[in-house]
């Protein structure tokens, strides 16, 4: 396989010249990075984009302003403000987590990236962030950005994800961070491929290392990272229940594991109503309406039923009034079908 021309020291050298030139300075999480700022702004842009992000931060900031609001917070208040950011386990992680570092850590975040990744939901990637921006010390990261970068300037092929590919990038990542300075490299690494390097439209044109870019000099920047191959996403409908009483919804609180999880909901029938109508004279069934949502790995298309009576299920239910369910973690296409009809 070609080698790059540029060596290690050349690499960081580049990019912390652009990265101070042309890179990001102004994000929120870039003030004031302390460990704690930092794994909230890396958890939430997991899956996200950075626009996306900036109010959630914030908020979230002015909430749960250091390690010990987190750890003591009530669940459904946690769930309420990452509404809306979906991947909900990374909510349950954050207060995971922080709850870790209160009393696994006495309230000290670790300063080691071997301490750093016990931490609960911080994985690789996290903790050399963690270690590149608050403590400004050695921390290789590969997340998509970085991905993409290497693939085309390195000539990495294959699909990014495999462990054979996933391993020459992290080599690659060890190899070239610095000791020094590793704060502005990494936020360059992280500016190069979300301004410079992009997925569909890259700027070539203007990108410091297009003379030593080896799928530009091959005329492969748009085949590299190797695509994954296209998947059907599959379809799957849903039926959920509707019952008012005295002015409240029900709801109720699903499982931590799968989709929604540890999110309140309308509950959620295993079977279609129209079934249990067959079953019963007793049931008056009729459809209050329609959703649909996508999730990453499969389309729903979702039917809410009004029944008189429903037999319970194994999840915690609760009546909330219309004020109530303000203050609630629910899921965004629930919370809209809930707005439009309530």
């Amino acid at each position: 396989m070609p080698q790059s021309t540029l060596s290690p020291i050349q690499f960081q050298q580049l990019l912390l010249d652009w990265q101070k030139q042309q890179g990001r300075h102004d994000l929120p999480w870039q003030v004031n990075p302390t460990p704690y700022r930092v794994l909230v702004s890396e958890i939430m842009l997991q899956q996200t984009q950075v626009t996306t992000v900036i109010p959630y931060f914030l908020r979230w900031m002015e909430r749960f302003p250091h390690i010990e609001s987190l750890a003591v917070a009530a669940e459904d208040e946690v769930m309420s403000h990452w509404q809306g950011l979906g991947y909900y386990s990374r909510a349950r992680n954050l207060k995971k987590a922080a709850q870790y570092i209160l009393n696994e850590c006495a309230g000290e975040f670790p300063t080691t990236l071997s301490e750093l990744i016990k931490i609960p939901g911080v994985g690789r990637y996290t903790a050399g962030a963690i270690a590149s921006f608050a403590y400004d010390s050695y921390g290789p990261i590969v997340d998509g950005n970085v991905k993409r970068l290497f693939c085309r300037f390195f000539g990495i092929e294959g699909i990014p994800g495999t462990s054979k590919v996933d391993k020459a990038l992290w080599q690659k990542a060890e190899l070239y961070t610095p000791n020094q300075n590793n704060r502005q490299f990494a936020q360059g690494l992280l500016d190069m491929g979300a301004t410079i390097c992009r997925p569909k439209t890259p700027k070539c044109d203007v990108c410091h290392f297009q003379p030593h870019c080896l799928a530009y000099t091959e005329q492969r920047v748009l085949q590299l990272p190797t695509p994954k191959p296209k998947k059907t996403i599959p379809l799957k409908t849903g039926h959920f229940l509707w019952l008012q009483q005295d002015g409240k919804l029900l709801l109720e609180k699903r499982n931590e594991s799968g989709i929604w999880g540890a999110l309140w909901c309308l509950p959620q029938l295993n079977s279609e109503p129209l079934q249990i109508q067959e079953r019963t004279t007793k049931q008056s069934v009729l459809e209050k309406g329609q959703f649909k949502h996508t999730f990453t790995h499969y389309k729903l298309e979702a039917k809410v039923w009004t029944l008189d009576a429903v037999d319970s299920t194994p999840n915690p239910q609760q009546w909330f009034t219309a004020e109530q369910l303000t203050e609630l973690g629910l899921p965004t296409p629930i919370k809209k079908f809930i707005l439009k009809h309530l």
